[in-house]
């Protein structure tokens, strides 16, 4: 019997999106979008705009906007709750929730970065919980002057704010208990709100550790006052099917930031942390081992004129057959230069 596979992420055509419509986009759940081109609104749609510039060009994205697509074998539904618009079929559901942090005031010592993104991820958990999708799986984050210093939070870094934020939100809905934490990423746009995707589910996800690297979660006061709340990776297992999501993955050695100054060095170091997630993963994991090559990839590097040379660097390493779409971020510590996030799936062992 042929194993059919639920769920497959695949580029999206940008010149298509001004034909979509809820009429001809049941197939759906959501569209991620990165560079720098205007992005329509759809409705019943969820689409995260990444407003970043792409660098380099390839066949699957040789214009100013790349999408990617999640597509689902199954029956989806469109919904708007907690002002977040989602799709779910009956295995999973993927939202977006922006937020303005300019309609947030300071509050308490709180930005309004922090209040925004402990509002955001406040009602974020109460949609997964209501709609009956409590296990919160994979995360993307944005927003702007993710390195910059406010002189008046203490000069507390607005990475750090988001922490804080972020962390509250999973304190107050009881979600932060023994490294039962999302696989995650957050980069610093130029423009725009505080955009988050999440792909969240029934079952609970494997989070993965790097044995390299100390958990992100359990990090020293030294990188602020509350730690980044994500896994290193999560395995999800879904009927005939296995994801595997890495979190944006840099070049970072127990806690400490390593090659500072040396782009082709953290590139080589990214790659050697998701090398050692894979390995967890393969221990975890049923089926065909994970390999470099078999991921897709997303890289994003702070400095434009450093894509060659990232890419040089990749490329020997990853194989002809690997995949990669490459942005212009800011990564979330300033002395990092590059961070790679990536996915794979693939039919599960036991599936007929």
């Amino acid at each position: 019997m042929t194993k059919t596979v639920p769920l497959v992420l695949a580029p999206f055509p940008a010149a298509q999106l001004a034909a979509l419509s809820a009429d001809n986009s049941a197939g759906l759940l959501g569209l991620a979008c990165v560079g720098t081109a205007a992005v329509p609104r759809i409705a019943g749609l969820p689409l995260q705009h990444i407003a970043a510039p792409l660098l380099g060009a390839s066949p699957d994205h040789a214009g100013p906007l790349f999408c990617d697509a999640w597509r689902s074998a199954l029956t989806c539904i469109a919904w708007e709750g907690q002002g977040i618009r989602f799709r779910a079929d009956s295995n999973l559901l993927y939202g977006i929730v922006e937020v303005d942090e300019n309609n947030f005031a300071a509050e308490g010592g709180a930005s309004p970065l922090q209040r925004a993104t402990e509002d955001a991820y406040r009602r974020l958990f109460r949609l997964l919980d209501a709609e009956g999708f409590p296990q919160l799986w994979r995360v993307w984050n944005y927003f702007p002057g993710i390195n910059a210093e406010s002189p008046e939070y203490g000069g507390l870094e607005r990475y750090r704010q988001f922490n804080v934020g972020r962390q509250d939100a999973f304190l107050a809905s009881g979600r932060l208990t023994g490294g039962a934490v999302p696989a995650a990423c957050a980069l610093g746009v130029r423009q725009g709100p505080l955009s988050i995707a999440f792909m969240a589910g029934r079952e609970l996800a494997v989070p993965l550790e790097n044995p390299r690297q100390v958990s992100a979660w359990d990090y020293p006061q030294d990188y602020g006052p509350r730690s980044p709340t994500f896994a290193r990776g999560a395995l999800v297992r879904l009927p005939a099917q296995e994801l595997l999501f890495i979190s944006g993955t840099a070049s970072i050695v127990g806690h400490q930031t390593v090659h500072p100054g040396d782009v082709a060095g953290q590139t080589r170091e990214s790659l050697a942390n998701i090398a050692a997630v894979l390995g967890e993963a393969n221990r975890a994991g049923d089926g065909e081992a994970y390999t470099l090559a078999g991921l897709d990839y997303r890289v994003y590097i702070r400095r434009a004129e450093d894509f060659a040379t990232v890419r040089g660097e990749l490329q020997p390493l990853l194989g002809e057959r690997a995949t990669a779409v490459y942005v212009q971020a800011d990564i979330c510590r300033a002395d990092l230069l590059v961070e790679i996030e990536a996915v794979a799936s693939r039919a599960a062992a036991a599936a007929e």
